[in-house]
């Protein structure tokens, strides 16, 4: 069996070590070149940025349109009868009376000849919720908009998952909230991650394998067949939408090849996103979108943050990665090679609400944000993790297949690090150099140009923004709802500082050895009132 563990740190030498520098050397490069390409002739350089511009201009269109058609897919998926639905794929016909999806009808229609692989009354979901240091009032209702859902909670195993390190206090936390909440779930348990286990780098990924290795003890002693069992992974503060564990049996149970996939629902960062600060809620609103393009790009989808996936593939790939701190998107790559390529992300397309990033003070915020998105950028560790098993380990996957995925993987990272820069930038470092030549004088006005068509993405960002917030916290007033528009003036800074900037601190890192070898845990902090009018900020 080929091993799928990343290497640890100290054995990553030759190929591998090139592909990681390989990043960050190019997005360097990338920076570099308009300055270099200016001293020799500033044409090139004036060409090379209206190219750039002009590709990722051409993005621009179809993924503000992606973006809206998922918003209005989310929604459609949130009110259909799921519970119906369901029982219509056990019978195996329709109410006539009753209005579906074409996409549904197709199912039933198919059922004579693809049957289901098991009935859902079979299902068993595992819902495993990581915890660190947050607060009663960050974890509480987590618990809570699970038992909300419209499921037979009968059939749900609740496991939160705390650790260690984090201290006797957060240890009571834990078994306070089981015992509250134990008798409301099929079965549910903590289960206390030990620290310094080694060969683990300190993060979520050896918190969820270890609660997962208890829950397949459970699973043995009950006699429950692991195929069975649908596992979702969720941080404290993640909500699932009523629909989510319906939407996932019924998903699971239709797919082809069901135990080869991981199932992603929508991640919308608005449980909290009236309190957060104007920058914290311009990130927290872009990403939400970004959520919503990628659910309907499904050669593009990958684990990210809460997903699922049957516990029977969990056990082959011995779980999660406890190797690195990016343990979400690395789990697809993981099942992707232990499964020979026979594996793929299936959309939810319901939301998880999750909260935007909050501190108690403007810079502790700032500073917790860049943490987040420092985090979600060392996805670039990934590139030469890829490109070792994929292309320099002999396998049965296609390597058409492979180089497209590890082709999409990098450009999107080089992307990440470079494209704010040169795009709002780019073009005004020709004329530094000549401000008499033809080309690079009309550069600014031509990138202008374009740049003012591409606002109409900002105003479906907005648009979407609008539609997606939840409804407004009394103790604000209705300014506070203009002021939800008048704050993507803070985009272009935004997306420099907190996208730029923390893609290429993790492409340089890695370039020099300096790796993240810790899961640097993002604040999470709700607000309340007091009588006096004062607010209180718990994490």
């Amino acid at each position: 069996m080929t091993d799928i563990e990343i290497p640890y740190e100290a054995d990553r030498h030759g190929w591998y070590r090139f592909f990681e520098v390989l990043p960050g050397l190019v997005s360097w490069s990338m920076l570099a070149l308009p300055f270099v390409l200016s001293l020799i002739d500033v044409r090139l350089a004036a060409f090379f940025i209206l190219v750039y511009l002009l590709i990722n201009f051409t993005r621009v269109i179809p993924g503000t349109l992606r973006a809206i058609q998922g918003f209005y897919s989310m929604q459609h998926h949130q009110k259909l009868p799921w519970p119906h639905m369901i029982n219509e794929i056990a019978s195996g016909q329709i109410d006539p009376r009753a209005a579906r999806p074409h996409w549904h009808k197709g199912v039933i229609a198919r059922l004579p000849t693809t049957p289901i692989f098991m009935q859902p009354d079979q299902v068993v979901h595992a819902v495993i919720v990581a915890m660190y240091k947050e607060s009663r009032e960050v974890l509480e209702p987590t618990i809570q908009s699970i038992l909300a859902s419209d499921y037979d909670m009968r059939k749900v195993i609740f496991v939160l998952a705390y650790e260690e390190r984090a201290g006797e206090q957060y240890a009571v936390q834990a078994k306070e909230l089981i015992a509250k909440y134990e008798s409301t779930f099929m079965t549910a348990f903590a289960v206390a991650h030990p620290a310094d286990i080694p060969g683990e780098v300190i993060g979520k990924g050896g918190n969820i394998t270890f609660a997962a290795r208890k829950l397949e003890q459970y699973l043995v002693d009950q006699a429950i067949d692991p195929k069975r069992v649908m596992v979702t992974t969720l941080d404290a503060d993640n909500r699932p939408d009523k629909n989510y564990l319906n939407v996932l049996t019924y998903t699971y149970l239709v797919a082809p090849d069901p135990l080869h996939a991981s199932y992603q629902p929508v991640s919308l960062y608005t449980n909290n996103i009236w309190d957060a600060p104007a920058p914290s809620r311009v990130i927290a609103t872009g990403n939400s979108v970004f959520n919503l393009v990628v659910s309907l790009r499904l050669h593009a989808l990958r684990n990210f943050s809460s997903h699922a996936q049957p516990m029977a593939a969990l056990i082959e790939t011995n779980y999660w990665s406890v190797r690195t701190i990016v343990e979400d998107g690395h789990q697809f790559w993981r099942s992707y090679f232990r499964f020979d390529g026979r594996y793929r992300v299936l959309p939810l397309q319901v939301p998880i609400y999750q909260d935007a990033v909050l501190s108690d003070t403007w810079i502790r915020t700032a500073h917790a944000q860049f943490i987040q998105l420092r985090r979600w950028t060392y996805g670039a560790s990934d590139i030469a993790y890829v490109v070792k098993m994929g292309l320099l380990t002999k396998n049965k996957i296609s390597k058409v297949d492979i180089i497209a995925k590890a082709w999409r993987l990098f450009e999107g990272h080089i992307t990440w690090a470079v494209g704010p820069l040169l795009i709002l930038f780019g073009g005004f470092i020709p004329a530094l150099f000549s401000d008499k030549d033809y080309s690079a004088v009309e550069l600014p006005l031509i990138v202008s140009r374009v740049q003012t068509v591409a606002l109409i993405s900002l105003l479906a960002m907005i648009f979407l923004a609008l539609k997606t917030l939840p409804p407004k916290p009394a103790r604000y007033k209705r300014h506070r709802t203009i002021l939800m528009i008048l704050q993507w003036v803070y985009l272009p800074l935004t997306t420099i500082v907190f996208n730029s900037l923390a893609a290429l601190n993790s492409q340089t890192r890695l370039m020099f050895r300096r790796y993240l070898s810790k899961f640097d845990v993002t604040e999470k902090a709700v607000v309340s009132d007091r009588a006096d009018g004062k607010r209180i900020f718990r994490s």
